[in-house]
């Protein structure tokens, strides 16, 4: 990749392409880690809505410690996201460049200790292993919620594909008076973007559970080396800034 686009994909200065293109990157990535994590601990990680369902599940039929354990894997990704907002925060404060990267460098890291611990830890520490997926999509829905003022989201699917329903709704029972460019080609885009994300989360999957097949946990240090691939820019250009700085 250019650098000069790897720089625009991730850098603090945004634009409408670079949210997209960045969008379908990390949607693929969430596929891949969602697909691969659950044939390691037998639980998607990036779908909250499934967890609290079983663990309310859990409580009507009296296991309580089930019920935790989701409750953990709920916090888990909800302070990946706090966590995101903090990084967002305090490198705008700083005005670097990386605000959107460094979410992604530890999301990359994050990858690596799974891939690397995770035969040791599924065994006896399953929960744990659960909670570091969960910190880590929610760390990753973050980063592109931001970004994009919560028009996109890329671990879960049922926002994207309701957003669908709509747009075709609207597509098909237009407003009288209402002029059939203004009405269609503004969904027809929006489809377009929905859909590809629909799409590369599936893809996503199928190259994740096909790499946990035959790699194993390591399936995720080529998704780790992705993610920083597409951090590396910005991060590169703050730290090359304070040398000039301190030169």
């Amino acid at each position: 990749m250019p650098l000069f686009y790897l720089r625009g994909l991730t850098g603090s200065r945004r634009t409408e392409q670079a949210n997209r293109h960045l969008a379908r990157y990390l949607a693929c990535i969430a596929g891949a880690a969602n697909a691969g994590g659950f044939l390691a601990v037998r639980q998607y990680t990036s779908h909250m809505s499934g967890i609290v369902s079983a663990m309310a599940d859990d409580l009507a039929v009296g296991s309580v410690l089930l019920a935790l354990n989701g409750l953990a894997a709920v916090m888990s990704f909800l302070m990946g996201a706090f966590l995101t907002t903090l990084f967002v925060r305090w490198a705008r404060e700083r005005r670097l460049e990386s605000e959107y990267a460094l979410p992604l460098v530890l999301e990359a890291v994050l990858l690596v200790i799974f891939g690397v611990t995770g035969r040791v830890f599924s065994g006896g520490y399953l929960l744990g292993t659960v909670m570091l997926l969960c910190f880590t999509m929610g760390l990753q829905n973050a980063i592109i919620t931001k970004i994009s003022d919560a028009v996109i989201r890329t671990t879960h699917l049922t926002g994207m594909v309701t957003d669908i329903g709509i747009a075709l709704g609207r597509m098909a029972y237009r407003i009288p008076g209402e002029s059939a460019g203004n009405g269609l080609h503004p969904e027809m885009d929006r489809l377009r973007l929905l859909g590809s994300l629909i799409a590369l989360f599936f893809v996503g999957g199928v190259v994740g559970a096909v790499g946990f097949k035959h790699a194993g946990f390591l399936f995720t240090l080529p998704l780790a080396a992705v993610v920083l691939l597409l951090a590396a820019m910005p991060v590169l250009d703050d730290v090359l800034g304070v040398l000039r700085d301190t030169a």
